[in-house]
């Protein structure tokens, strides 16, 4: 146990390592407050379809050369994330293959943009690591921590100080707008909150990987809780604990950060759900 904490406080007077675990869980704590009402609404995959085209952005952003990607792929998974709740409310194509169509056709437009374009020797390699996420979470600057920092603490704000209305919209939406409260402009509000996890939840476990810190802390804290506020407070320290636990072992052991991450919230997932039958919830 000694050698152990020696070799962390080893790793943290390194400042990449203290960055990556600070984004790391700002990442967690933003997904798990968002995943709640995802799920609650039936879009526990929005996470998904919205992370595919957040990297069909990134190509093209990759293509066009830009400096910051992130100036590309933000706008763009913001619209798609109020076309993708809008859709939800669509009789002729419902939520889920609206998020199939949409994750696909981006998915498949990016990668065909990175192969006809390629800049680089190794398009297969950085796809991959788009994918399932990369060391560059380990290379982070000044600059993208403090990007990171106020982006957390807005969504942050926003969603403490918009909860009721973020609480009426979530399990009856049309009664909330039968009583007055403007459903479109929350709806719009949710999905940006979320666009901006995607984008920045990306480059922490990569594209594929991004849905698992949104669905998992949620689906464990109502494993256990019932009422809205109780599953917000334990999925928000279920996924901070998760993150917390990936991110020290991936840099102790050498694990790719993404992968051990979720793997963390897995087997929580899995004790919270034994726990839940065991108490009869």
């Amino acid at each position: 146990m000694s050698t152990f904490i020696e070799i962390m406080n080893n790793y943290l007077e390194h400042s990449f390592v203290r960055y990556a675990i600070i984004v790391g869980l700002l990442i967690a704590i933003c997904s798990s407050l968002i995943g709640v009402t995802l799920v609650l609404k039936r879009f526990s995959f929005i996470g998904d379809g919205l992370s595919h085209v957040a990297f069909g952005a990134m190509a093209i952003g990759t293509v066009l050369n830009l400096a910051d990607n992130m100036l590309l792929t933000l706008p763009i998974t913001i619209i798609s994330a109020v076309v993708l709740l809008k859709s939800g409310q669509n009789a002729k194509i419902k939520g889920d293959a609206a998020i199939a169509m949409l994750s696909v056709s981006a998915l498949a437009f990016g990668y065909l943009l990175l192969n006809i374009f390629s800049a680089s020797s190794n398009v297969s390699g950085d796809v991959c690591t788009t994918l399932f996420g990369s060391t560059s979470i380990l290379t982070l600057t000044e600059r993208d921590v403090i990007i990171c920092i106020i982006l957390s603490v807005l969504i942050i704000s926003s969603f403490i100080f918009l909860y009721h209305s973020i609480f009426d919209v979530t399990f009856d939406e049309d009664f909330a707008k039968a009583v007055g409260t403007k459903t479109d402009l929350y709806n719009l509000i949710i999905a940006i909150i979320i666009a901006v996890i995607i984008v920045l939840g990306m480059r922490l476990v990569g594209a594929l990987l991004i849905s698992a810190l949104i669905i998992f802390p949620a689906l464990s804290a109502m494993s256990i809780y019932k009422t809205f506020l109780s599953v917000i407070i334990c999925s928000l320290v279920v996924s901070f604990i998760g993150a917390l636990i990936g991110l020290i072992f991936s840099i102790y052991v050498g694990t790719p950060v993404g992968a051990t991450i979720v793997g963390a919230d897995a087997i929580i997932f899995a004790g919270f759900s034994i726990t839940g039958k065991v108490l009869g919830k």
